[in-house]
């Protein structure tokens, strides 16, 4: 193995090193990572009615369909989290992403394939489940990515990559998604939302490294900023590995913890709603075209990418002034609390325009708030920040395995506005279970 030599405290001193801005790549890197996903969240439910009108399936049967991602979603997240943290996200989410692509080509070709023992639909649930089972590695490996390449003081900021990431693929996936299928049909959305995952895929697999300290071009300055506490002549690259299993006693036995999974399974049930049922909740109940349902359904994500980068920096700034407790806390409750309200009085407002942008501003605040439930793991498991992301990113999905049938069943029995009104209310319950929840509560050492 290589030994990179660094300069001597003498030498620095006289001739300092400028750092290296290899972390910032690497966060631009996690930030396309994250864009992803939206390809097989979103780009069922924006082709959903095309699908529905040429193969006659019913709302409540596209309900259980779309509700087929996140229980694969739910269901791998503990194995993804633990695989960040045995072997390291660049390979294991590069496999990841690979997995998911192929799966979302498969889509294009489903209706072609021999289904007369399982049905149609239960083909299309299939392939959703496989789907959401590859892309539930990604955000507990992009935290793991960020615990590695970020100091301590930003953890909110690197992990609003993650939703930024989020907020562009989202409103990038459904104008692309809307275009594509008015163009050249629904197949070919799938076809090429196939490609592009390969293609990013394999751009993680060549530029990213799991650590700083195995990444060539990484200065021994840009080391000395992530890595303050560490002082020697020479370093050598190390793997991603947390030492021993992770420390699930102390997690399940921490009341923190359990408050925090709750809280994000209710967080969570909102995103869902706008990943599922946003695009046919503007086509059929505000009365939108197919294209400008598509186009307006990227607003909530477009919010996103606004606000969950400045959720990350008044994230970091509330620790800095009231220290990791209180400072998660606050800065969870202006932004659920933002949510919930134009949530609410975005339903309850008949002008489409007005109605829309404010339902918009309720997921972008979702997202400001967000990133503290990521930067709370890094917090509580420093070393195993994988394994807990994960575990609390499945509490997220099995509230989305529930998202989809239930809203179907309160907008068929309720109407619509009764299926947005339980969600802020979930939204506010969100944030009142961060009462019970103590980022400073660490549950083992310090980061290796």
């Amino acid at each position: 193995m290589k030994v990179i030599p660094l300069q001597s405290p003498e030498k620095q001193s006289s001739s300092p090193l400028r750092p290296t801005t290899i972390r910032w790549r690497i966060m631009v890197m996690v930030a396309v990572v994250n864009m992803l996903p939206s390809l097989g969240k979103i780009s069922l439910s924006v082709t959903a009615k095309g699908i529905q009108d040429e193969f006659q399936i019913s709302t409540a049967t596209l309900g259980w369909i779309l509700s087929a991602f996140p229980v694969g979603y739910a269901l791998f997240q503990v194995p993804g989290g633990w695989a960040a943290d045995r072997y390291g996200p660049r390979k294991v989410l590069t496999l990841a992403m690979l997995w998911y692509s192929l799966f979302l080509a498969v889509m294009a070709v489903m209706p072609q394939l021999p289904s007369r023992w399982v049905g149609l639909a239960w083909s299309f649930a299939t392939i959703r489940f496989l789907v959401g089972a590859g892309e539930a590695f990604t955000l507990p490996n992009s935290a793991k990515v960020v615990g590695s390449w970020m100091s301590t003081g930003k953890l909110g900021l690197g992990i609003s990559f993650t939703t930024f990431g989020i907020g562009a693929g989202g409103a990038l996936t459904a104008i692309f998604i809307a275009w594509t299928m008015h163009h050249w049909g629904w197949r070919t959305s799938f076809w090429l939302c196939g490609v592009i995952g390969t293609l990013v895929a394999l751009g993680w697999g060549l530029c990213v490294t799991n650590r700083p300290e195995e990444h060539p071009s990484v200065n021994a300055a840009e080391l000395a900023l992530l890595r303050p506490r560490v002082e020697v002549a020479y370093w050598r690259p190390t793997r991603n590995l947390g030492t021993g299993r992770p420390p699930w006693r102390n997690i399940f036995s921490s009341g923190s913890v359990w408050c925090l999974l709750l809280s994000y399974g209710c967080r969570a049930y909102t995103m869902w709603f706008f990943d599922t049922w946003f695009f046919i909740y503007l086509v059929r109940e505000r009365g939108l075209t197919i294209v400008r349902g598509g186009l307006w359904t990227a607003t909530p994500y477009l919010a996103i990418l606004l606000l969950s980068p400045l959720g990350g920096v008044v994230s970091d700034l509330a620790v800095s002034k009231f220290g990791r407790r209180r400072g998660r806390q606050s800065a969870v409750w202006l932004g659920m609390a933002c949510s919930a309200t134009l949530l609410w009085t975005g339903c309850h407002t008949t002008n489409n325009t007005i109605a829309i942008l404010l339902v918009a501003g309720a997921a972008g605040f979702n997202m400001f708030a967000a990133v503290n439930w990521w930067a709370t793991c890094i917090d509580l498991t420093p070393n195993f920040s994988g394994s807990l992301s994960a575990l609390m990113n499945m509490c997220g999905a099995l509230l989305g395995w529930v998202a989809p049938v239930l809203t179907a069943y309160i907008a068929t029995s309720l109407g619509w506005v009764r299926a947005l009104d339980l969600v802020a209310a979930l939204s506010v319950t969100s944030g009142l279970l961060w009462f019970f929840v103590n980022a400073d509560a660490r549950l083992e050492g310090e980061p290796v």
